[in-house]
């Protein structure tokens, strides 16, 4: 949906409550609910709910909207439940990123930009560990190797109904031996990213998000399928697994 959806200007309450849950997942390690955000905002639940929901369309969470209680799933660069991708500093654990993108996103936010992170991942395909340290938007060393970055599901259904199957999709992989196994077990087709390409594509949210107050609904023409190929064409990726071809003649 957020594809065809004009863009559109954040209201002060939405502005208010996503700063507010953003510093407090960091600062508590978890998401957090309606009370939480009341405590802290003042607001009632019908202007809670109603800021969600704009949050939500403008994708910078995912809340379960059937629940009375607005059940806070994701809210990039994290996750509430348990990804492959747990976050740490030192022996400390500090949260759950969304996806392998996120892991790098993660690293470059406000309250933790300065200092070393470490995620404790694995292969999709076959759960081998991987270990990947950062700081800021730089990846400072990786066990027992560099993975790649697999996508499984085409640009064209990102954000269709909610951020789940995006991130869902974005995993690490040993190398492309082991992501073409991943997708015959899946009976998907995917492309493939490096690190420092990831790194590149993320880039222009990774350096927005948490960082301004006002960062923008991800809506419209900048999130459609057509944009978001010219990008992973922009940095250098295969995207021809995401690329229709041309209908064949009929005999």
């Amino acid at each position: 949906m957020p594809q065809f959806v004009p863009g559109f200007e954040w209201t002060d309450d939405a502005l208010q409550v996503r700063q507010f849950m953003f510093d407090f997942w960091f600062d508590y390690r978890r998401p957090p609910n309606l009370h939480d955000a009341h405590r802290a905002l003042g607001l009632d639940r019908r202007r809670l709910e109603a800021a969600y929901q704009l949050l939500d369309l403008g994708r910078n969470c995912t809340v379960d909207q059937r629940t009375q209680n607005f059940n806070l799933l994701k809210a990039p660069p994290f996750a509430s439940f348990p990804t492959l991708y747990p976050m740490y500093a030192g022996d400390e654990f500090l949260a759950y990123a969304g996806c392998a993108h996120e892991v790098l996103g993660f690293s470059n936010s406000p309250a933790v930009v300065e200092t070393v992170v470490r995620c404790e991942s694995c292969c999709e395909c076959c759960f081998t560990p991987i270990t990947v340290e950062l700081r800021g938007l730089e990846v400072l060393s990786c066990e027992p190797v560099e993975p790649l970055i697999h996508v499984t599901e085409t640009p064209w259904e990102w954000l269709k109904v909610d951020m789940i199957s995006m991130c869902d999709t974005t995993n690490f992989v040993f190398d492309r031996a082991h992501a073409e196994r991943y997708e015959h077990m899946q009976g998907r087709r995917g492309v493939l990213f490096t690190l420092a390409q990831a790194t590149e594509y993320i880039r222009f949210v990774a350096e927005a998000r948490l960082w301004d107050y006002h960062w923008p609904p991800m809506t419209g023409g900048t999130v459609r399928g057509d944009a978001l190929l010219d990008r992973l064409d922009a940095v250098g990726l295969d995207t021809t697994p995401f690329r229709t071809p041309p209908v064949p003649p009929i005999a």
